[in-house]
């Protein structure tokens, strides 16, 4: 498909509602502009939530993901000096 439109204020453009349609395209989605060959590519972008973690939920992994005695013990102390207790932490124990 190909047509013609105007770049409005602040370099807005009108995509047809067919291309939108067709690329799931609607009002609020993200799009990646971005140089080509023949001019200006546009396309639908994929976003994915990102999750932040707190000092808690990294004091768990660090737990939860210690392989041995040894390195339980590393990851308690370094718990520790993040400022939480590590009894406070719900995890798995490498002996579990």
């Amino acid at each position: 498909m190909v047509t013609t439109g105007k770049v409005g204020r602040r370099g807005t453009i009108v995509i047809p509602a067919e291309l939108r349609k067709q690329f799931g395209i609607e009002e609020g989605s993200m799009v990646i502009a971005e140089a080509s060959e023949g001019g200006i590519l546009i396309r639908p972008a994929v976003t994915l939530p990102i999750e932040v973690y707190t000092r808690e939920r990294r004091a768990e992994f660090l737990l939860s993901n210690a392989v041995d005695n040894k390195d339980y013990a590393r990851a308690r102390k370094r718990v520790r000096e993040m400022g939480l207790d590590p009894e406070r932490i719900p995890h798995a124990h490498p002996d579990s």
